[in-house]
């Protein structure tokens, strides 16, 4: 069954699945960094806030660096914004191997986050957009799903590197394999998108210059970006400090490596169930429901210091939380005309990357002054409170405006 004008095709998918590959080696390089939190700090005799530090520079770095990046890619290509990236991740590997905390701080912040993932993420949902448009937000929960694929393999491996070679060699040896890896699938796979439709056809979204939920367009994206900013902060407390927060509670390295993996491989299976609801509720509605499980599951942590219950969250936490992102980003283009979503789903990013850099860098900073997780814990479901409000003030003064199956002609059923 085909849908008459739609530019869905093999090769829409064949570009998803090479972007899903890209993305789950890239978004494995601030990881080395989480893993390694407690020997990094010692080693470098600092309290923990300070490699968290770095670890949230590469995070804000990513989201700042998809705003250029993700204008550069308009013109020149994505191949060559993706090569680009992999090389300066390779460099900012190499870079923060030496010279200490300064090291670790621009390698993390410049050259892995700025211009090395920078070229990644929000680039790279652009462009994967402009591949859908009946089954968009499935395509983004594929694609996205990469940071959990990440997160499920590297940090296994990165804790056994690190345990037998120690964290600079171990990032040394991630920054070959981002080179190998990546450089080849974009040169051979990521071919230049699709024209865009014709604007006031299906999948280009409303017409420009029109209002949106009533509001003017930029103050709806200022309070989306506001949204992601709020439910990003305590999205990454898990992220950032669980292996941390196991070894602190008396559980070893490898199990809070595994607790991780746990987290991110659940994130990953449910990211694509929450795709296939936002291709039927829509995004924001979508983002309320997550939303919501997040906050719930984020409390669950602090009633919780057994090992079989802090698994058991985990999972919890990464089947809540994964749909929130992509989401955000697919009531962007149901909201904003397809002609702008090369600048507003990248700052729309940025205010996520953001919240997930605070969200790393305050858990940290948090435990240096009261030495432990629970009063993290209890900030960020504050953080994911004031989040439901913004949110629910959206889904509320929502409409219709783009119908999402009747406008389909069906041929050849």
């Amino acid at each position: 069954m085909i849908t008459a004008g739609s530019v869905e095709t093999r090769a829409s998918w064949t570009a998803a699945l090479a972007a899903l590959a890209i993305l789950s080696v890239t978004y494995g390089a601030p990881l080395v960094l989480v893993v390694a939190l407690k020997p990094i700090a010692g080693d470098l005799d600092t309290p923990r806030s300070i490699p968290a530090l770095a670890s949230s520079l590469a995070y804000f770095g990513t989201g700042l660096g998809g705003i250029p990046m993700g204008w550069v890619a308009e013109r020149v290509g994505m191949r060559r914004v993706v090569v680009f990236g992999a090389l300066c991740v390779a460099a900012g590997m190499l870079v923060s191997t030496q010279g200490g905390v300064w090291g670790l701080y621009v390698g993390h912040g410049l050259l892995i986050g700025l211009l090395g993932n920078g070229s990644f993420n929000a680039p790279m949902m652009t462009y994967v957009t402009r591949w859908f448009d009946r089954r968009r937000g499935t395509a983004l929960a594929l694609i996205t799903s990469g940071q959990y694929i990440a997160g499920a393999v590297w940090p296994t491996v990165f804790e056994r590197g690190i345990e037998h070679f120690g964290w600079r060699w171990t990032m040394l040896g991630f920054g070959a394999l981002e080179v190998l890896l990546v450089l080849p699938v974009a040169l051979l796979f990521l071919s230049p998108p699709p024209p865009a439709p014709a604007a006031g056809s299906y999948g280009a979204g409303p017409l420009p210059g029109r209002r949106v939920l009533g509001w003017p367009p930029n103050l709806v994206l200022g309070l989306m970006s506001l949204a992601v900013f709020l439910c990003c902060v305590p999205m990454a407390l898990p992220a950032a400090h669980l292996v941390s927060f196991c070894t602190d509670l008396g559980f070893s390295a490898a199990h809070g490596a595994a607790m991780l993996s746990v987290l991110l491989a659940c994130a990953f299976v449910s990211r694509q169930f929450w795709g296939w609801i936002a291709d039927r509720i829509g995004g924001l509605r979508s983002v309320l429901i997550g939303s919501t499980f997040q906050a719930v599951a984020l409390a669950c942590f602090l009633a919780t210091q057994d090992e079989i219950g802090l698994f058991t969250v985990a999972a919890a936490f990464g089947l809540g939380f994964s749909g929130i992102v992509p989401a955000y980003v697919l009531g962007v283009r149901e909201l904003f005309p397809a002609s702008e979503a090369g600048w507003r789903v990248p700052v729309l990013l940025f205010f996520g990357l953001a919240g997930m850099a605070v969200g790393g860098w305050m858990g940290g900073a948090i435990y240096d002054h009261f030495g432990n997780y629970a009063p993290a814990f209890v900030a960020g479901v504050a953080f994911n409170v004031v989040n439901l409000v913004v949110v629910g003030t959206l889904v509320a003064r929502r409409r219709p405006l783009w119908p999402r199956r009747a406008d389909r002609v069906l041929v050849g059923a």
